[in-house]
Formats: C-alpha cells, structure tokens, sequence
C-alpha cells in the first residue's frame, strides 16, 4: 500500500488537500453564515491555518515539481501551515476545558485590536485567550468545533506526509526497497 501512495504525484497530493481545505472553510462559513455561529479570535486563527495550507497546496499544484525538492519544499510548507492549526486547534480545546473559575475574561475583539495594536500584540493576546473563545456553542457527537477542526487539521497532515512520501518515490528506472 506504501507503494501505491508512493505513486502519487505532487499534484495528485496538492490537489487533494486543498480540497479538503476547501471543505473545511466551507463548513466554517455555514457555521457562520447559515447557523449564526459567530467565530472567536482563536477560530479565525485556525481559518488562517486552513487557508495557508490551501495557499500551498495551490501552488504546489499549479507548479508539480518532478523533483524531490519540489515535494519536500511543499511538503514542509504545508506540514508547517496545518501544524500551526493543530496548535491553534489544540490551545483552543485546552480553553475550553478550563474551569469557568479559571477562564481569562474576555478582551477586546479582533477587529478593534487589529486597529489599535502591532500584529505582534494581537497574536500574543489572541494566544493568551479570552472567555469568548472557552465557549462552547456547538457540540456534535460529543465534539466541540475546536475538537472536530483539530481532527480536521490531523486528517489534513496526511497530505503534507504524503508529499513528503512522494518524495521518496523512485525516479529514473530504479526502484527503491525499503
């Protein structure tokens, strides 16, 4: 089977995974628009992750390197954009299982801090967290939405591994055995 997913190419793996990153920010839209689910400063952070990975994974699909650098490049950007959401992702459920006597109050919005503050605050600010984002507002099968992004963002780092997989593949007529 390692073999097969050898086989696939760069484009192959980019495409697939900015699919499922174009799923998961439709999904957060309905949420938004549909539901009325208004995102906290943490869940526009994971919007970010997501759309940074669908960056990547958009170029890597429009350049299909043949080389192995072209993979392990792209691999590495990607690895790098969906850990950075499955950090945001994973802080986010950390809030969430605070105890209420423990949740930080809740600080100025995003926007209004976006307007007053360096970017280097904003990020600090937004990390440390705020009551808004240890809300739970939505729960499926037992699963908060930090809890079913995180799962998204861990089902997403299959790409990035299978770039990095694609890398490996073998080139020019010999085949590797490992």
């Amino acid at each position: 089977m390692i073999d097969d997913l050898r086989e696939f190419e760069v484009r192959a793996w980019s495409l697939a995974g900015l699919a499922f990153c174009v799923l998961m920010m439709a999904v957060a839209l309905v949420l938004e628009h549909v539901v009325g689910l208004e995102p906290c400063p943490l869940c526009i952070f994971q919007r970010v992750a997501v759309l940074a990975a669908a960056a990547v994974f958009l170029v890597a699909a429009l350049h299909n390197p043949d080389g192995r650098l072209g993979a392990v490049l792209y691999g590495l950007l990607s690895l790098g954009a969906v850990g950075g959401g499955i950090a945001v992702a994973g802080r986010h459920l950390w809030l969430q299982s605070l105890p209420p006597d423990q949740v930080p109050t809740c600080g100025p919005g995003l926007d209004y801090m976006m307007e007053i503050l360096p970017w280097q605050q904003v990020v600090s600010r937004v990390f440390t967290g705020s009551g808004e984002c240890a809300e739970v507002s939505f729960r499926l099968l037992g699963l908060s939405l930090p809890g079913w992004t995180l799962v998204g963002f861990l089902v997403l780092a299959l790409v990035p591994l299978g770039l990095l997989l694609a890398a490996n593949r073998p080139r020019h007529g010999y085949h590797w055995r490992g």
